[in-house]
């Protein structure tokens, strides 16, 4: 059994395959059985965000577990992005990283201080975000509620929440802008000049959106209307009413972007939404107006990159984005140090807790099978023994409980003893092969 972690982050992919390899909210539940349905993954966890979409699993053996996953893949983003089809590197005791086409998969220790590192922020491009913790406890919460996610990842991901709270707490790994929706607002506030008399239209109201209505709460110079478009008019009002602004609907959104200075797009349609000839037909009705900023923070894309060749138009996206946010966070790189000596503490916290509890099971599984046996012997010598006076027959009962018992004592004091390390977690592993647990 492993615990890998496949991945693949914006930061290192091709966008088009970045786009093809996210998970939408509203297809997790499929992705999570799809993944469980394999024999050879037990426990599967999907954190897909406008960053990066990774695969926390357990598999029962490394080699075919990762396959599968690979095959869940290949089915998203199509072979031509994942022609290395030569079979994973043999994966070395204690964990590691092997490539498994333009995807990294870590496992086992390696996998677990990923995910410490991802849950504290510092594997994102605004280091020591705040938003990533809360989509790494989501995902946990959504794959429980799924019947996807076990013991192994559901003690993982609870540490994993516990030591990013902590490296945010003891560290100042979050002084100044820690969002990407704050990196958002500000690229788009650079590309305007700022954002005093600016008439600013928010495409979208989940999640993203509401981080980007917020951070635009917070800005002094929003001195313009700030338009909220949105499928669903309640939740649209309501992100409106954050920044104290109007809500439409998307069906009224050319005659929004007509009057729009800046766009911040951020829905989850999943396919584009802001064509080139849609927007070059409402480019003619807006004559002598500046430049359109549109920053298009959605993965996948709504706004269509040949937008970014009409005349009279800014398009950014979320590669200028993370490139924006690596830019500020200068600032914050001093505390990568003591925030990794956290997680090393957490990483062992982890390690030892983990071990303790799987190899409690083994044991218990260990004793209850030779239990079993003892009692299936007895049983078939039971003509033999209801031959013997009662004391005699408590004496074999003694004697072979006695047996069992001394037979089991060093195999149990090994494992755990040596629980939380390599060793202890190789001697748990024997017991459940060798007798079959």
């Amino acid at each position: 059994m492993a615990v890998v972690a496949v991945g693949i982050h914006e930061r290192n992919a091709p966008f088009e395959l970045f786009e093809k390899a996210a998970v939408a909210e509203a297809d997790l539940a499929k992705a999570l059985r799809q993944l469980t349905d394999s024999p050879q993954v037990s426990e599967a966890v999907v954190v897909s965000t406008c960053m990066r979409t990774e695969i926390y699993a357990v598999v029962e053996r490394f080699h075919d577990g990762l396959s599968d996953i690979e095959a869940w893949l290949r089915g998203r983003v199509g072979d031509d992005f994942l022609a290395d089809d030569s079979p994973p590197r043999r994966p070395e005791p204690g964990g590691g990283l092997v490539e498994l086409g333009r995807f990294a998969c870590w496992y086992d220790d390696a996998a677990v201080a990923h995910l410490f590192e991802v849950a504290a922020g510092l594997d994102s491009p605004v280091l020591g975000e705040g938003e990533i913790l809360r989509q790494v406890r989501s995902a946990a919460e959504q794959a429980l509620a799924e019947r996807a996610s076990g013991p192994v990842l559901g003690l993982l991901f609870r540490h994993a929440v516990e030591a990013g709270k902590r490296v945010r707490s003891e560290t100042a790994i979050q002084r100044g802008t820690t969002s990407l929706a704050h990196a958002v607002v500000e690229l788009a506030a650079d590309h305007a000049l700022g954002l005093e008399g600016r008439r600013v239209l928010l495409v979208g109201a989940g999640e993203m959106g509401t981080g980007i209505a917020k951070a635009l709460a917070g800005r002094r110079d929003l001195t313009g209307e700030v338009v909220v478009a949105n499928r669903g008019e309640d939740r649209g009002r309501s992100v409106a009413d954050l920044v104290a602004g109007r809500s439409v609907t998307l069906e009224q959104l050319p005659d929004e972007l007509v009057a729009a200075d800046v766009v911040l797009t951020s829905t989850a349609a999943g396919e584009v939404i802001l064509s080139r000839e849609r927007l070059e037909a409402i480019l003619a009705r807006r004559e002598g107006r500046q430049p359109l900023v549109v920053v298009d923070a959605a993965v996948p894309r709504d706004v269509d990159p040949a937008v970014g060749e009409v005349e009279g138009v800014v398009l950014l996206d979320m590669e200028d984005v993370r490139r924006f946010a690596e830019e500020q966070m200068a600032g914050r790189l001093a505390e990568v140090p003591a925030a990794r000596s956290l997680l090393a503490e957490e990483l062992e916290r982890y390690r030892m807790t983990a071990a303790g509890r799987l190899a409690a099971p083994v044991v218990s599984a260990l004793h209850a099978r030779s239990e079993q046996l003892r009692l299936e012997e007895m049983a078939h010598f039971g003509s033999r023994l209801e031959a013997l006076d009662p004391a005699d027959r408590e004496l074999v009962e003694t004697l072979t409980r006695r047996v069992v018992a001394k037979l089991l004592h060093e195999p149990t004091i090994r494992v755990k003893d040596a629980a939380g390390s390599p060793r202890g977690e190789r001697l748990a592993e024997a017991l459940r092969t060798l007798f079959d647990l």
